[in-house]
């Protein structure tokens, strides 16, 4: 069980951390519940999402629950230190979506004493690990992995099917694209 830390004012302390799973998991819900408790604690915020994330909302980040937070929108990780105005804590949604840069620029930020919050698929729809998740679940500090539910049979599903007959690795949907399977249900199909 993650349990989430304050460090002093005087101490520059700053780490990762990685919210994972399938799509409709919770991740964003996760990632917004954090945001609001280090909110109501009068912290500084910085939340950021991809450009191409319009599911929901241009200009924030939604969760499937409908919760949402203003987000800035940016096209690759390096604009995230670009427009960092010294927030204790730094989020990111949809990580999978970034460039290779982004792992580099959060431990750049945890090493200012930033604490940072990346929520983001770990896989694609083939099973494949995603963009530079795999890279930011080894340098954090914690990682928390949450799971959806299989819409199949009703186990834990940690798998996002695609349901759409569109190619490539990115495709940005919801429900209707996707569906959340176990292991055993998503190598049946």
């Amino acid at each position: 069980m993650f349990l989430e830390q304050f460090p002093a004012k005087e101490r520059q302390n700053g780490w990762i951390e990685v919210i994972c799973g399938s799509m409709f998991s919770g991740k964003t819900e996760e990632l917004i519940r954090r945001l609001r408790r280090a909110e109501f604690a009068n912290q500084e915020i910085c939340l950021f999402k991809p450009e191409i994330d319009v599911r929901f909302s241009k200009d924030k980040v939604v969760s499937h629950q409908g919760n949402s937070l203003e987000a800035r929108i940016i096209n690759n990780s390096r604009e995230i230190t670009a427009l960092w105005n010294k927030e204790k804590i730094v989020a990111i949604d949809e990580a999978q979506f970034f460039d290779a840069e982004l792992p580099k620029v959060c431990n750049e930020l945890a090493n200012k004493g930033v604490r940072v919050i990346i929520a983001g698929l770990d896989m694609d729809y083939q099973g494949i690990p995603f963009g530079p998740m795999p890279h930011l679940l080894s340098v954090a500090e914690y990682v928390t992995k949450v799971h959806a539910i299989c819409v199949s049979c009703g186990n834990l599903a940690q798998f996002s099917q695609r349901t759409a007959n569109e190619e490539g690795q990115v495709l940005v949907g919801a429900l209707e694209k996707y569906r959340p399977l176990c292991r055993s249900c998503y190598f049946k199909g």
